[in-house]
């Protein structure tokens, strides 16, 4: 090993290491840009925004005007969810705002959690 030069290789290979084991939202500050989420609890991160169309109390049904739901992979339109518990029904009527969580239980969209959006 030679005395006179710097030790670089070691040098090179700490720098690598911390930007491995940096955090995606460390990355994200480090470079001026805010990280996606960070202070949203993860809970409502996968809620979808929506907005009430219709309510079928009887049938157990809501019609929703809604965002992208991401967990399903599916685009923002308007379409008929059943809800999982016919009580979510009752503080809704049309064009209330509500985020929402639903799921493909055998072929079928059903709201399994909601909360107005105030």
């Amino acid at each position: 090993m030679n005395r006179n030069k710097p030790p670089r290789l070691g040098l090179i290979a700490a720098t690598l290491l911390t930007a491995a084991l940096l955090s995606p939202a460390a990355r994200a500050a480090s470079h001026g840009t805010p990280p996606a989420q960070a202070s949203t609890p993860a809970a409502s991160a996968d809620m979808t925004d929506a907005e009430v169309r219709k309510v079928d109390r009887e049938a157990g049904k809501l019609t929703l005007k809604h965002a992208d739901i991401k967990s399903l992979d599916m685009p923002a339109m308007t379409m008929v969810f059943q809800v999982r518990d016919k009580a979510m029904l009752d503080k809704l009527q049309p064009g209330t705002r509500i985020q929402f969580k639903a799921a493909n239980e055998g072929g079928k969209f059903v709201v399994t959690e909601l909360k107005v959006v105030q």
